[in-house]
Order: structure tokens, then C-alpha cells, then sequence
């Protein structure tokens, strides 16, 4: 574990969990990570290796897919959170940006919006100031405001997803696939939003992501699961310099870059599954 996590504050602690879904698929096999205060934190791994799932654990939203966690502990700020409702972890600061975006589509841009500020019983006044604080980070929203959502682009559905979820003054985002669908320069675009939000807000995240590179390049520190294990985590930049990581999930190599159908063939090779 990286020496620097351990001197912040740690957020979020996930030990040792295992879900299992419709009480007979095991879907993740002892995972621990912890999320430090003020942190970017990347959870990291191709389709199906769990970090949706992991998301989903910590959260509290598994039940509505007949999932649970079976064993092991999620802390929040040192306090048991896994038996509370996913509206109190909310109020506790912890909020979950689907996968997929999810907004209403039938409401305007700025009503999908407001109804992430639903939960705080603040004033109008506050709600206005924080509304303007989002339309700041993502101006495109602002131009777009009076938009049903359900006709606004997949970046701009994703924007407002983020920014539906900011209205709650989340202190822990947990951000799931921000770029899937979405073109490279979009990509870029809400990865450097949330490099911002979490510099000049102290926003902490737990993103959930299969572009490894991207990911790496944001975030401070890594963990990369495989069906359903933690297989390796650390630093950012070393994740980044790893021969294995490279190979497997950046598509490179000593020799240089390797084609997905290349990459998969090694599959075997992988060190951590051994």
C-alpha cells in the first residue's frame, strides 16, 4: 500500500467482502480496498471482473438485483455502513453515479438536476448558488438547461449525471464507467472536470473504468480486479510502469504495442493468476 495513503484519512474501507447473487453466483471473492480523503481513487478491470458490483456493494443498492454481500465489512469514516438504506449513506455523503448515465429523460436538464439537491432540505438560496457552482464546471449544461435530457448527447447526459449527484454535496462520489460511449475527447473532458472538482471542491472518488490508460493518468492510486479478486494495486505511476499492466490492460509491451487478439492469447501468462 502506497506510504502516502496511509498518512490521509481514510474515507471508505472495503475488507474482504464476497457477494453472492441470487444466493448461488459468487461474484466477488474477498475484496479489500481502502479510499483515502481527497483521493482519486481508479478501480480497474475488463467487463465482468466486478467493479460495478463493488460499487453497487458499497452503495447498498445490490438488494434490487437479489445481490448481497455475504461476508466480510464497508466502513464509512470508521462506522459499519453496509445494513443502511442507500438514502442514508446518501445523507452520509456517499453517492453513486450509474453506470449508463441514467437520467430522467423526460425533465429538463436543469430539473434532473435539481432533484439531486431533493434529500438536503436546503433552502432555495443554497440550492440556486450550487446549481450556478455546477453550471461553472460544465457550461455546456448551462446552454442546454431547458433541454429534456432524453435529447441531449451522451456526453452531456453524463455531465449531468455528475453534476445531478454534485447537488447532494456528496463528500465520496462513486463514478461508474464515466467513459463508456463516449468519444476520446469527451473522455478527456469529464476526466479533467473531475480532476478539477476533486482539487478545488476536495470531492473524493472511487471510479469504476476500463480505460485503463485514462484512469491511470487521473487517478492517484489503482486497484485492478479479475473475476471478482483485487489482483493488483499501488501507486498510479507504478500501475503505469508495471510490465504486466502495460501488456495486459495499456495493450504494450517491451516489444511494443500488442493487438487486443494478442493480448488475450497471453492471457495464461498473467503472473497473479498462477
Amino acid at each position: 500500500m502506497l506510504d502516502a495513503a496511509k498518512t490521509q484519512e481514510t474515507l471508505l474501507e472495503v475488507n474482504n467482502i464476497e457477494v453472492i447473487y441470487n444466493h448461488v453466483i459468487l461474484v466477488l471473492k474477498g475484496v479489500s480496498l481502502n479510499v483515502p480523503k481527497g483521493g482519486i481513487t481508479a478501480l480497474l478491470g475488463g467487463n465482468g471482473a466486478g467493479k460495478t458490483t463493488t460499487l453497487k456493494a458499497i452503495s447498498n443498492l445490490l438488494k434490487s438485483e437479489r445481490g448481497e454481500v455475504t461476508k466480510g465489512t464497508i466502513n464509512y469514516r470508521g462506522s459499519r455502513v453496509q445494513d443502511l438504506l442507500p438514502s442514508d449513506l446518501v445523507k452520509m455523503g456517499v453517492i453513486q453515479v450509474m453506470e449508463g448515465r441514467h437520467c430522467f429523460e423526460h425533465l429538463t436538464v436543469e430539473e434532473n438536476l435539481l432533484t439531486g439537491a431533493y434529500t438536503r432540505g436546503s433552502s432555495r438560496g443554497e440550492i440556486d448558488a450550487d446549481l450556478e457552482k455546477v453550471y461553472t464546471y460544465f457550461p455546456r449544461l448551462k446552454e442546454r438547461r431547458k433541454s429534456q435530457a432524453g435529447y441531449t448527447s451522451g456526453g452531456e447526459q453524463q455531465m449531468c449525471a455528475i453534476g445531478r449527484a454534485l447537488m447532494s454535496r456528496p463528500e465520496t462520489i462513486l463514478l461508474d464507467e464515466p467513459s463508456m460511449g463516449l468519444a476520446p475527447q469527451l473522455v478527456e473532458e469529464i476526466f479533467n472536470i473531475v480532476k478539477s472538482l476533486n482539487e478545488k471542491e476536495g470531492a473524493t472518488f472511487l471510479l469504476a473504468e476500463q480505460n485503463t490508460n485514462v484512469a491511470l493518468r487521473f487517478a492517484q492510486y489503482g486497484y485492478i480486479l479479475e473475476s471478482g479478486r483485487v489482483v493488483m494495486d499501488g501507486p498510479a505511476k507504478e500501475l503505469r510502469e508495471n510490465p504486466d499492466v502495460k501488456e495486459f490492460y495499456l495493450g504494450m509491451s517491451d516489444e511494443g504495442r500488442k493487438s487486443f487478439r494478442d493480448v488475450r492469447s497471453y492471457r495464461r501468462r498473467k503472473r497473479w493468476l498462477s
